[in-house]
């Protein structure tokens, strides 16, 4: 029997609330009309998804995988319905996402050369919209910025780049031609949610703090929360006086790449990826002298 796509996100909502009340209120159903639906999806799959107690909902082991494997299978159904509504009011389109500090203006001119026909929609996305936005069909492909999770996901390798530690204008290392982890030993530090994006070796302090983009993170460091790190692409794109950009050079350097849905098939991606590995090189070189603001390109 081919899965409800319908029954599916009505255990997603249940599986990320572990609430049945809260979950339908969430869905605007009736608490009822979602367990009969529930219970449903589980006589289909032949598997219970969820326990039931006094002490309140959890996912079995079947509803585990089933999250797992729900996800992506949502996002690919969205992505699907997004390119069908682009498709349906006529023209085509390009959605390129991009990480800040990276340019995307040379590989869109060799692009746009190509496709003279071809829109070109240009967006700013953040650490944790890398691996969503693919994958709902937001955009079709992205400038990316490892580590990423790459569950379906194809990840095209581009070019490196160092990376720097942003420390306040004050601060007793600034304006230094470079810095060492142990130079840094004891400062707290300001960084993503997931603390497994961190590039460091060494144990940092928690500054308990969490920002999602580059201007949250300047904007504490600058305020003396602590420090971070950030690509040398990124120091040009926003330069100010509050904050100085030291390089670290024992980091490993920052991996930027390509991503797209690795189940999209699509030439005008293929094309823009090849346009991108081309002007790679010539990348770089505006990632250390200009930047791209973003918005919309169109061509």
């Amino acid at each position: 029997m081919d899965l409800d796509l319908r029954k599916l996100r009505y255990f997603r909502a249940v599986a990320d609330r572990l609430h049945f009340g809260r979950a339908a209120e969430e869905l605007h159903i009736a608490q009822p009309v979602l367990s009969r639906q529930i219970r449903a999806l589980e006589q289909d799959l032949g598997a219970s998804l969820f326990t039931r107690d006094r002490h309140g909902v959890a996912l079995t082991d079947a509803g585990r995988q089933l999250l797992t494997d729900t996800g992506p299978l949502l996002a690919s159904a969205a992505a699907v319905r997004r390119r069908v509504t682009v498709a349906a009011r006529g023209g085509r389109r390009l959605a390129v996402g991009f990480r800040t500090g990276i340019p995307v203006i040379p590989a869109a001119r060799v692009f746009e050369a190509r496709h003279p026909d071809v829109v070109l929609d240009v967006q700013r996305i953040e650490w944790d919209d890398q691996a969503p936005m693919l994958l709902d069909g937001r955009v079709d492909v992205a400038y990316v910025r490892l580590p990423i999770d790459e569950t379906g996901l194809r990840v095209v390798p581009l070019y490196t780049e160092p990376l720097m530690v942003v420390l306040p204008a004050d601060h007793r290392l600034a304006g230094k031609e470079e810095v060492t982890e142990a130079d840094l030993a004891g400062e707290p530090l300001v960084w993503h949610a997931d603390p497994s994006t961190r590039p460091t070796r060494r144990p940092f302090p928690d500054s308990g703090l969490r920002v999602r983009g580059v201007e949250e993170k300047l904007e504490h460091v600058a305020a003396g929360r602590g420090v971070s790190f950030v690509g040398r692409s990124e120091t040009v794109f926003y330069s100010r006086p509050d904050i100085s950009y030291v390089p670290i050079p024992e980091l490993a350097p920052d991996q930027v790449c390509l991503a797209m849905a690795a189940s999209r098939t699509s030439p005008l991606v293929d094309d823009f990826v090849a346009a991108a590995r081309a002007t790679a090189e010539i990348t770089t070189e505006c990632g250390n002298h200009e930047a791209f603001s973003g918005g919309r390109a169109e061509a």
